[in-house]
């Protein structure tokens, strides 16, 4: 079981706590206004009051011991940085940092990010794309290469399997998974016959998967 720290109980803090906690882990929260950890009450593993600027405070909660510690704050950038920093200079193992601009994110790396997180513009790029493109459902950025999306078959793939359609081997693109209505099958064999209602889970490079888009 992995055990995580979260500093700063936004909307992202919140969400991310929660979701922590429903995947098994364990969570301690901290954040120095008590009303902000009333609500994770029930989730959380640990909660605890404080302002994590502190140094002696951040010490007390035995930063080293967990698989990684989450900075969470969005409001206040310097205090962001100064707990970033001394989280790794008291031994915390992976530390990572919420940002909401570019230069923030410079800053945080070289004062002991070992990553950067966007939640806000990840979420936008998401929607931008899920609704700017025709017949995509949803997106996934995997790097600044390779993307996932869940896409429509085309109309001529339909009632044939993924072998006859050849899709690698025309688009350089790889199905690695369908999704029927609740049930996602993860691998489907070469012989699967594609239906209209599939959603098809490609992955690739996206140059690759922009020229699939375009022949659907």
């Amino acid at each position: 079981m992995k055990s995580f720290l979260i500093i700063g109980l936004g909307r992202f803090g919140n969400h991310l706590c929660k979701d922590l906690t429903g995947l098994g882990s364990e969570v301690m929260i901290i954040d120095k206004e008590e009303a902000a950890v009333q609500e994770l009450l029930d989730y959380a593993t640990t909660v605890k009051i404080g302002d994590c600027t502190s140094e002696e405070v951040l010490r007390s909660l035995g930063v080293g011991n967990f698989d990684a510690c989450f900075v969470c704050i969005g409001s206040n950038f310097q205090s962001s940085l100064e707990i970033t920093s001394l989280l790794k200079e008291l031994g915390a193992k992976y530390v990572v940092s919420k940002a909401s601009r570019d230069i923030h994110a410079k800053f945080l790396l070289r004062n002991g990010a070992d990553e950067v997180i966007y939640p806000d513009k990840d979420i936008a790029e998401r929607v931008a794309v899920k609704f700017s493109a025709n017949h995509v459902f949803d997106y996934f950025e995997l790097h600044s290469d390779y993307s996932i999306f869940e896409i429509q078959p085309k109309k001529s793939w339909i009632g044939h399997s993924i072998a006859e359609a050849n899709i690698r081997a025309k688009y350089n693109v790889s199905i690695f998974g369908i999704q029927k209505g609740e049930q996602l099958d993860i691998l489907p064999p070469p012989d699967y016959i594609m239906r209209e209602e599939d959603h098809l889970m490609v992955v690739g490079l996206k140059k690759n998967i922009d020229k699939l888009l375009e022949n659907i």
